[in-house]
């Protein structure tokens, strides 16, 4: 099977022919284990995510706030290997039919090759890969390696971003664009704030690839704020905290993040006229 890229570029764009930003759920896999990630990932699908990232857990990861930080040393503690990833991957896009990405730091992908990565990933029905510390300078391999196997590959821009810098990532990336809202780390936050705006409006003026704002998005209303400029808003923590709450009850932790997707759902809807 090649990979989705194809299908992740007609769910944005059929989101914008619906007048609303794309919802992008994150979870890492194998929190709170390898099947109950499965079913959580499923879980966003089934709820009201249009594409779902899942994280491949990292001992070090200097994009992720705490919350996710304690998801990935449960799935790191409970043994989740590249494999466990990928079958997570596999998996919710079989169940569902959506677009499924995979969010990961460049050097586990590394490590285990980046055209078996690539190969499997696709293999699996993926839709690409989300690699937020691999510099574009030095990005030619898995790039050749994604276009081989039909997968897009997604670069993180920040408002500390130059314009010269923007067109250079935009010009190699593929899928969408990640626009971190703001300087820092993943996490739930009062406010996204007018950064997120102004480095939207940035990027777009180098590129006509969907961009889309993560980092901070965490309710309906902060969904919405960013919809209104957004071609997708992405939110994860704010997943991770509902399957923390629950503990031990996956039932009840499954639920939680259903429920939260459709509220999400409701807000990245854009008002008519």
């Amino acid at each position: 099977m090649s990979g989705n890229i194809e299908l992740l570029s007609a769910t944005l764009r059929r989101a914008r022919q619906e007048n609303r930003a794309a919802l992008v759920g994150y979870l890492p896999a194998g929190f709170p284990s390898v099947e109950g990630g499965i079913r959580a990932c499923t879980a966003l699908l089934e709820g009201g995510c249009d594409i779902v990232e899942v994280g491949l857990p990292h001992s070090d990861p200097v994009l992720d706030g705490p919350v996710i930080q304690t998801a990935d040393d449960i799935a790191l503690r409970g043994g989740v290997r590249i494999a466990d990833v990928i079958r997570t991957v596999g998996e919710a896009h079989a169940a569902t039919g959506a677009p499924v990405l995979c969010m990961t730091y460049w050097n586990p992908v590394d490590r285990y090759g980046a055209e078996r990565f690539a190969a499997e990933l696709a293999a699996a029905g993926g839709a690409g890969c989300i690699l937020p510390d691999l510099p574009v300078e030095e990005s030619e391999t898995w790039r050749k390696a994604a276009e081989q196997h039909g997968l897009a590959t997604v670069f993180v821009v920040a408002p500390s971003s130059r314009d010269e810098r923007l067109a250079r990532i935009t010009t190699v990336g593929s899928g969408f664009v990640y626009a971190a809202s703001l300087m820092g780390v993943t996490g739930t936050r009062e406010s996204v704030g007018q950064e997120a705006r102004e480095l939207v409006r940035r990027t777009r003026a180098t590129t006509e690839l969907p961009v889309c704002v993560g980092l901070g998005v965490s309710n309906a209303a902060q969904a919405a704020e960013v919809a209104a400029f957004a071609d997708g808003v992405i939110v994860g923590s704010a997943f991770v905290k509902r399957l923390l709450a629950a503990e031990d009850d996956l039932e009840a932790g499954l639920a939680g993040v259903r429920a939260l997707a459709g509220e999400l759902a409701e807000g990245v809807q854009r008002p008519r006229g």
